[in-house]
């Protein structure tokens, strides 16, 4: 008799790490849904940039939360959160296996342990301490935070930008510093089964030569005259957009501005997606349930497989 619960695989990972092609491979041999857990992804117009999955790709097996806003919009973790329990629900009623893939590790923890009840957004609010970033600096503006909320500016880097933004944005509604708003609640069971797999790597460098080759692919396949110039084109769209605050986007576009030259531009964003994948990996190491695969194996995919198998199979035998 199937289990009453369904199950749901969760595949994380840093940038290039393959998780990509592990969840492909898993639809080829068990039908399968795939849930994008990337902040990237869920923009229009930001394809090769991104890494998004080529159009022979997505064919392969129906994919989720890829394309759903425009550049100029916010998605929040919440927004995720909500729409990723939806999925997982229709997928599993539809007798196929959700697969919740990406490296947005806070979409992952939010999911799992749900979110604080912080104010929604404020655009006014927003838009004032954006200008005043221009203006000041952000170094300064953490500064601001350290003096409003030095328990949250201890916890965030000088150039964290949004999550700085954020911190003010809530401090300045609510009157409370943001770190006295973080409730200590328990964790908010999922009404499904998670099987959280890690691909990790056993050597960094490699991975770092991995990020290296993406992004001179990604600047090779059009990211800077098709995409960003276009983007920056439309004219309603800013360094201080989540959208183009995302790795390569930002130096591309700063690059455009002419604040940077091509030799510039890639070594930053290199270094910006190198840091990107520390953090991520920083993220998985806080789950201590998750299973690790090393991602620098070439058995690597047929190991998350392997994993999927036995879970499906252990959970068939009860």
């Amino acid at each position: 008799m199937p289990a009453a619960r369904p199950l749901a695989v969760a595949i994380m990972g840093p940038t290039a790490s393959g998780k990509t092609a592990a969840a492909l491979e898993i639809a080829r041999r068990i039908p399968s849904e795939i849930i994008s857990v990337d902040s990237a992804l869920v923009y229009r117009g930001m394809d090769v940039g991104t890494a998004k999955p080529n159009p022979e790709e997505l064919a392969e097996a129906p994919h989720h939360l890829i394309d759903i806003i425009d550049p100029a919009d916010a998605y929040s973790a919440m927004q995720f959160r909500q729409d990723a329990l939806r999925l997982v629900m229709e997928i599993a009623a539809r007798g196929k296996l959700p697969l919740l893939v990406g490296g947005t590790m806070l979409y992952f923890k939010v999911l799992r342990d749900g979110l604080d009840e912080l104010p929604q957004a404020d655009p006014a609010l927003r838009a004032r301490l954006d200008e005043e970033a221009a203006r000041v600096g952000m170094p300064a503006m953490h500064a601001k935070l350290a003096t409003l909320d030095p328990a949250s500016a201890a916890r965030l880097k000088p150039n964290d930008s949004q999550r700085i933004q954020r911190a003010l944005e809530i401090t300045l509604l609510t009157g409370q510093p943001m770190s006295s708003l973080l409730s200590q609640k328990a964790a908010e069971p999922l009404p499904f089964d998670l099987l959280p797999l890690a691909l990790e790597p056993s050597d960094r460098a490699v991975l770092h030569d991995r990020i290296a080759l993406r992004f001179d692919l990604m600047l090779g396949g059009g990211a800077l005259e098709r995409e960003v110039q276009t983007l920056r084109a439309r004219g309603d769209l800013h360094l201080g957009l989540p959208s183009m605050r995302c790795v390569g986007y930002r130096q591309m576009w700063e690059y455009l501005d002419g604040a940077i030259d091509a030799g510039e531009m890639r070594e930053k964003g290199i270094a910006a997606t190198r840091q990107l994948a520390k953090r991520q990996l920083t993220w998985l190491r806080s789950m201590p349930d998750r299973i690790v695969i090393d991602c620098n194996r070439a058995s690597a995919t047929e190991e998350v497989l392997a994993e999927v198998e036995k879970a499906l199979a252990g959970r068939a035998a009860v």
